[in-house]
Parts: structure tokens; C-alpha cells; sequence
């Protein structure tokens, strides 16, 4: 829902950036491919890369996620076969993981990191 100023509200803005949408508008259609994003909302005409760098804030959301998957994992495995932890069956889940992992969310990362960044601008500048 959007708030009666217009702007959407946070659940909205999170709910765009887990769905790949503009933040602003929310209009899909942000990639080309995979990996290659446009570099304005096809909708609304938001320009999503705004300074060099700045997409150092979805590399910490992709590195956070697939931290906290590989952590709950190990703890996971952890907890079912302590003491005697399967080094084997354990690497061969995790590695995927670890390498597949930020592959699959990268996407995700930076359409949810241009909803934070839009939300958090948008509210700085009432």
C-alpha cells in the first residue's frame, strides 16, 4: 500500500526488490539478462546507478545472505551428526552453496539494495 504522500511503503519497497521490480514504480522488465541490468527504470525512468560504487551496498546484501544460508546449513548439519561430522557430505552441500549462492541471488541483491537505498533517500529528504 502506498502511504497518502505517494511513496510506497516499506513492506512495498521490499516486496519490489525480492521480485526484481523498480522501487519507485515497481515495473519489472530491470534486466536484460542475468547479469546486465538496464540503466533506467523502462516505467518511470528512475536511473539506478547513481555514483561509481554504488553498488557496494548490494554486494554486502548478497555476501550477508549467503553467509547467513551457509551458517544455518553448517549449523544445521552440524547439529544431526555431531560427533562424528560426515567432512565429505558436509563440503559437498556447503561448496555449492558457497559458489552457486551468489550467483542465484546477485539479481535479487541489487534490485533489493536500489528499494533500501530508494527508502532510505526518499525518507532523508522530508
Amino acid at each position: 500500500m502506498n502511504t497518502p504522500t505517494g511513496f510506497p511503503s516499506t513492506g512495498r519497497l521490499f516486496a519490489r526488490g525480492f521480485t526484481r521490480r523498480c522501487p519507485r514504480c515497481g515495473s519489472g522488465h530491470l534486466f536484460h539478462h542475468y547479469f546486465t541490468m538496464v540503466p533506467d527504470c523502462p516505467r518511470c525512468a528512475l536511473h539506478f546507478e547513481r555514483e561509481p560504487g554504488y553498488w557496494t551496498g548490494a554486494l554486502a546484501i548478497n555476501i550477508g545472505v549467503i553467509f547467513a544460508i551457509f551458517a544455518v546449513a553448517f549449523v544445521v548439519i552440524l547439529a544431526f551428526t555431531v560427533p562424528d561430522v560426515p567432512v565429505g557430505p558436509t563440503l559437498a552441500i556447503l561448496v555449492p552453496v558457497m559458489v552457486l549462492g551468489p550467483i542465484l541471488v546477485y539479481p535479487f541483491s541489487k534490485t533489493l539494495w536500489m528499494a533500501v537505498d530508494y527508502g532510505l533517500i526518499h525518507r532523508l529528504d522530508r
